[in-house]
C-alpha cells in the first residue's frame, strides 16, 4: 500500500527543508550526514533543496555515514570523504529514510561521540513511532504508528518517481 506519493514525497521534503532553514537562520553551514545509500539520497535531496530556498550564504554538505544496520557492532561505522575532526563544532543533521526502533540511527552517533558538534539533530521521511533506542527526531516527513510486523520502504532512487509503501 502507497504511503507517499511522489507529489507528496516533494512536499514532505520541502517543509522539512523550510524548517532546517528555519531552525538554521544565522548559521554559516550544516553537515548532512545520510546513514546508508536511502539515507544519503535524501541527505543529498534535502541539501540541494534547502540550497534552493536559501536567500543568505548557508553552505550545505553531505556525508555518507556507513552504518551495518542489521549487525551494527560488527563492522566499524565509516564517514566518507570527511575527517571526523572537521564536524568538530558544526551543525550536523542525521539523515535517514525511515526510523523504526532507533537502533540504526543510535549506533550512527557512535563516530560523533569523539567530537562535539555544535548541534546533532535527526530528520527521517518516515518515522514509525517504535522507538527501542533513545533517538529524537527532529524533522520527520510522516509519522505512522504500524505494527512491528509491517515494513516501510522508502524509494529515493529517481525524484520523478520516489515514493514509500508500506508491506
Amino acid at each position: 500500500m502507497q504511503i507517499l506519493n511522489t507529489s507528496k514525497m516533494i512536499q514532505k521534503i520541502k517543509r522539512i527543508s523550510i524548517e532546517i532553514l528555519e531552525r538554521n537562520l544565522g548559521e554559516e553551514e550544516i553537515y548532512f550526514l545520510g546513514i546508508n545509500n536511502s539515507g544519503y539520497a535524501l541527505a543529498n535531496i534535502l541539501a540541494k533543496d534547502l540550497s534552493e530556498l536559501n536567500i543568505n550564504t548557508l553552505k550545505t554538505h553531505v556525508v555518507r555515514i556507513k552504518v551495518n544496520a542489521s549487525h551494527p557492532t560488527s563492522d566499524e561505522i565509516l564517514l566518507e570523504n570527511v575527517e571526523l575532526s572537521h564536524l568538530e563544532n558544526k551543525n550536523i543533521i542525521l539523515v535517514d529514510d525511515v526510523a523504526n526502533t532507533g537502533r540504526t540511527l543510535f549506533y550512527a552517533f557512535a563516530p560523533l561521540m569523539n567530537i562535539i558538534p555544535k548541534k546533532l539533530e535527526v530528520a527521517v521521511m518516515v518515522d514509525r513511532e517504535h522507538k527501542l533506542f533513545p533517538v529524537k527526531v527532529n524533522y520527520v516527513g510522516l509519522s505512522l504508528a504500524t505494527t512491528l510486523m509491517e515494513n516501510i520502504q522508502v524509494d529515493l532512487s529517481d525524484v520523478s518517481t520516489m515514493n514509500a509503501i508500506l508491506v
